[in-house]
């Protein structure tokens, strides 16, 4: 089982999940997910996925459950395949960019979907042959 490097579980799951599985949580996550959000950490440094560990308002923007208000069945992120990420040092639009230019280097490899014209970087590891890049 792969924890990540550069977070901790309650950087990726909401407070309720955290509170009834603690580090049990990372189960919940698919690895290449995990692998890739180290890979992206170590490449721009600080980022957020959620907050809500240190008052802050995201708790939906990694694992969500049918309890979140942005609950989808077949989303990505209900299946612990997806996370909405935020970064200090550099754009959302600027990481994108990058993948666009250069979807096989090795911090981008996993990633198989990245979503368009939203303030936020959106990457999510589906079964799929090449990165593609969608609006919602």
């Amino acid at each position: 089982m792969y924890k990540c490097e550069f977070f901790q579980i309650q950087e990726l799951v909401p407070p309720k999940i955290f509170e009834k599985r603690a580090e049990r949580s990372w189960e919940l996550l698919d690895e290449r997910l995990l692998f890739a959000l180290d890979q992206l950490r170590g490449r721009y440094g600080k980022m957020t996925v959620n907050n809500w560990r240190w008052g802050g308002d995201r708790m939906w923007s990694g694992l969500r459950t049918p309890g979140s208000p942005f609950y989808s069945s077949h989303s990505q992120h209900s299946f612990g395949r997806a996370a909405d990420i935020l970064f200090d040092d550099v754009s959302a639009e600027d990481v994108r960019k990058n993948i666009q230019a250069m979807p096989d280097a090795p911090e981008f490899n996993l990633i198989c979907a990245v979503e368009l014209d939203v303030p936020w970087l959106h990457i999510d590891v589906r079964n799929c042959e090449r990165v593609f890049f969608f609006k919602a």
